[in-house]
């Protein structure tokens, strides 16, 4: 699913202090009906139709419109005004209104106003309270609280001394925007010269950064030597030494014919400029300072709990991005007993299918054996088309609510082809111009295994991402910042709990397909053990890499990636996997809860219908729908 700019602004927002998403524009009616409803209600005896004591019944619903009005007007304003304090947010979020500003994001001032505008936009929210709020105005409130919250906790741990590893490295994410492959617009004149002048905060940036890890360095907070190594030669890519070598001259190369001349030989010029005397001795200061100073200060050590406070920085690091009340320790028991259980469920299904040899000599024998390839794309692509009928038949039995864009299912364009996944999703647009559509990368196709299609789709079509983005797309009232924004946690959790959801919907027919699930589910849990052992129970990478090699039989390169990874996002793996287990443990707890009465489709639609949150607030949400003494699905407002 993830497209390069969300990739690049989880990789921004990493080294910001203040990440959470901003809010914005608002459902200025949506507390009205419940309050209507009452004034119904007190309506009723009518004793006097046009007495005075029919009025204490209208009070509530004016202060509630009150309330609800001046919260949608601070979170309109707060997004906007985020957008000016953090411009590489706007630009990935396609707000090109301050594409020429890069404010030095790494300095303390930036810091310390980051946390002044946090502290003041949440006084603001909090002073007009929570209280008499319900719906989408209630989570709407209790999101913003949330996400304002967190970003004032986390200040606590010094993840501005550690701004460069090979998984967010600044040099790489300002060459993308600059090469005009990623979020920043060249299509206009203006658009060159706007990359001109933001351009000018690349060289402060990076000295910056400098400045941050020595003072890491002083206080004993410095990245793992391994992450380190592998910036060398990402930051090697973009050195070059003249303009027309480098990545930052493919928007000259490929400027719009139409152009003036006298703007096309002025912008040339500037250019070469601007690459040879501004970025590229930043890129080589910054290179030689980690490979002269940083490289022999980095630390032998792989997990987070080598760091000062590193213990408590993680369990931070869990509840922002999951949302957990769970400890590390608790996870990573959960994680170890979720593997085995589901090695005995892969047991089970090669036992009933009469399936011999081990675990491992199975998993390897479906990567390798051609038996399990297409045999050409068209094949490919029909498959994930039936996979669309299928799944379609039986639906209904499980969810009644589908957003209103039809799904298509299509092969990837050849000219992105071998970059791109093997199955994506590309969200509609909102005017109805675009249907969502499911790309389906046909090339490589030896690779392409017959047994992970079901799950795939399950996953990015429906009734995954397609539904429950699709969905939310709808909710055109929502405050921006619940709009453009997604948690993790609920949007990968909601997409695997959808895999999950294969055997009620009839696709997991062959014993393999059934397999394949389990054993990527099995992975997920393998990597939420390796992720808290690494940086909770004193587990070496090595140890992590030989984990999942030996638990989830991964490949040692692929095994190695995974550990690196988690290494430099500490907790960031957890998200997906906890996301799927909440959403199973919560609808087995309304399925208790409710008994006979339970209907799995009302349930779907409560969890969906509000668009993305962190998983305490759906929690929270979901109880009360058990609660509810009829507990149906009232339309999204």
């Amino acid at each position: 699913m993830p497209l390069p700019a969300r990739a690049l602004a989880l990789a921004i927002a990493s080294l910001l202090i203040f990440g959470a998403a901003a809010p914005a524009e608002a459902a200025k009616k949506k507390a009205n009906r419940p309050a209507a409803a009452q004034t119904r209600q007190a309506a009723k005896p009518k004793p006097k139709p046009r007495s005075r004591p029919a009025a204490p019944a209208r009070q509530p619903l004016v202060r509630q419109q009150t309330k609800a009005a001046q919260l949608d007007r601070i979170y309109d304003e707060y997004w906007d005004a985020s957008m000016r304090l953090n411009p590489l947010q706007a630009t990935f979020q396609g707000d090109g209104r301050h594409n020429d500003q890069l404010p030095n994001i790494l300095s303390p001032a930036y810091r310390q106003q980051s946390h002044d505008f946090t502290e003041q936009w949440l006084g603001k929210v909090e002073k007009i309270g929570s209280d008499g709020l319900t719906g989408q105005d209630l989570l709407s409130y209790q999101i913003f609280v949330r996400d304002a919250r967190m970003s004032l906790a986390a200040e606590k741990y010094p993840g501005w001394m550690l701004p460069v590893s090979q998984y967010y490295n600044l040099g790489s994410i300002m060459a993308i925007l600059g090469s005009g492959s990623g979020a920043q617009p060249f299509n206009t004149v203006q658009d060159y010269d706007t990359w001109s002048k933001r351009s000018l905060g690349i060289p402060p940036l990076f000295d910056q950064a400098i400045a941050n890890m020595r003072q890491g360095m002083s206080a004993g907070v410095v990245q793992p030597r391994d992450l380190m190594e592998k910036v060398l030669p990402q930051l090697d890519a973009v050195i070059k030494p003249t303009a027309e070598e480098s990545i930052f001259w493919a928007p000259v190369r490929n400027m719009p014919d139409d152009f003036p001349e006298a703007d096309k030989a002025r912008i040339t010029a500037e250019y070469k400029r601007m690459i040879e005397f501004r970025l590229m001795p930043a890129y080589r200061a910054l290179r030689g300072f980690i490979a002269t100073e940083y490289l022999p200060a980095t630390r032998s050590s792989d997990g987070l709990s080598a760091l000062p406070n590193g213990q408590a920085w993680y369990a931070q690091n869990i509840v922002q991005s999951t949302a957990s009340t769970l400890t590390a320790a608790q996870i990573h028991a959960m994680g170890q007993q979720r593997v085995a259980s589901l090695q005995e469920q892969i047991a089970g299904v090669m036992k009933d299918n009469r399936i011999r040899g081990s675990q491992q000599k199975l998993l390897r024998s479906m990567r390798t054996d051609k038996n399990f390839q297409y045999p050409n794309a068209e094949a490919l692509l029909f498959r994930y088309k039936q996979l669309q009928q299928q799944v379609g038949a039986r639906l209904p039995s499980v969810l009644d609510t589908l957003p209103k864009a039809p799904l298509e299912v299509r092969a990837v364009e050849a000219d992105r082809a071998a970059s791109a996944a093997a199955a994506s999703y590309q969200q509609p647009l909102p005017d109805g111009m675009r249907p969502g559509v499911l790309y389906v990368n046909t090339s490589a196709l030896p690779s392409r295994r017959r047994w992970s299609a079901p799950m795939q789709y399950l996953h990015e079509g429906i009734p995954g991402h397609h539904v429950q983005l699709g969905l939310q797309q709808e909710l055109d009232k929502l405050p921006r910042f619940r709009r453009l924004g997604g948690d993790v946690a609920f949007v990968e959790g909601w997409g695997l709990y959808a895999e999950s959801l294969g055997d009620e919907l009839g696709v997991y027919q062959d014993p393999y397909e059934r397999i394949a699930y389990l054993h990527s589910a099995l992975t997920r849990s393998a990597r939420m053990v390796a992720d808290t052992g690494v940086h909770t129970q004193g587990w070496s990478k090595r140890q992590a890499v030989d984990y999942l090699v030996k638990t989830a039989d991964m490949p040692v390169e692929d095994a190695t990636a995974e550990v690196e990874r988690f290494m430099a996002l500490p907790g960031q793996t957890l998200a997906n996997g906890l996301g799927e287990l909440k959403m199973m443990e919560l609808r087995d707890k309304a399925k208790a809860a409710k008994g006979a009465s339970f209907d799995e489709r009302r349930f779907h639609a409560e969890v969906l219908r509000d668009g993305s949150m962190p998983l305490d607030i759906l929690e929270a949400k979901i109880d009360r729908w058990i609660s509810a003494p009829a507990a149906g699905t009232a339309p999204a407002r």
